[in-house]
């Protein structure tokens, strides 16, 4: 018998554009209140996350010729508590990922998109963390005139339009031998490079309106987010 595909909806919004939910779960991290509740969680968040992302898919793979966009990803709403003090079983937020070609995913992976929706809510694409090879060849390119200036004319135009840069780590200090005044220096310090979109409208989280905003935003981030897991790949 061959396997039935899952049918993905089209997105029409999430169920609350303000985290209501995720506030009464923060106060709720038991197993009994989210079991109750499942039902509401995946309705309203984690299956509209889904449609979400395979949209935005859909909409922005044309930007990205030179790469395979991996398949939609929703995280799942369980915190993995091995290594952390905070024992808190459930994240207080939805959250799904569109990543460049089709490895596991993980902080390293350059991605066309990521966004969270919850007690905290925010999209953005880019790599949020990088491991030592493949931070040496980012900064590699930075240093270089050519490639350097490239990515910096990029960046400074996205920040003109209300794009913010961030990155799991970054240094106080420009990297041993680097001269502190160079030029591309903010840069230099990072240790990920992450274009954060704009924030998101409440309003718009409850309806199809988001899809439309992401969309507009995962392409014009997507020459950047190519060009740094293009010069970290080669």
């Amino acid at each position: 018998m061959a396997a039935t595909k899952t049918t993905v909806g089209k997105f029409t919004g999430f169920a609350d554009g303000r985290g209501a939910f995720f506030h009464k779960l923060a106060k709720n991290q038991n197993k009994e209140w989210f079991g109750a509740h499942k039902a509401e969680y995946e309705a309203g968040f984690a299956s509209p996350m889904l449609a979400l992302v395979t949209e935005v898919r859909e909409a922005i793979d044309g930007s990205y010729p030179d790469f395979e966009l991996g398949e939609p990803k929703v995280f799942r709403i369980h915190r993995d508590v091995r290594f952390s003090a905070d024992k808190t079983p459930y994240k207080t937020h939805v959250g799904g990922v569109l990543v460049l070609g089709s490895a596991k995913v993980s902080h390293a992976m350059p991605t066309a998109l990521y966004v969270q929706i919850g007690q905290e809510t925010f999209a953005g694409a880019g790599t949020y963390g990088m491991d030592p090879p493949t931070l040496a060849k980012y900064r590699a390119a930075v240093l270089d005139d050519a490639r350097g200036e490239k990515l910096a004319k990029l960046v400074a135009k996205l920040e003109k339009k209300g794009y913010a840069l961030a990155a799991k780590e970054s240094l106080k200090k420009v990297p041993r031998g680097v001269p502190e005044d160079h030029p591309r220096a903010e840069l230099l310090k990072m240790k990920g490079l992450v274009l954060m979109f704009p924030p998101l409208d409440a309003s718009e989280i409850a309806s199809r309106a988001l899809l439309r905003t992401l969309v507009g935003h995962a392409k014009a981030v997507a020459e950047t987010v190519s060009y740094v897991a293009s010069i970290v790949d080669g």
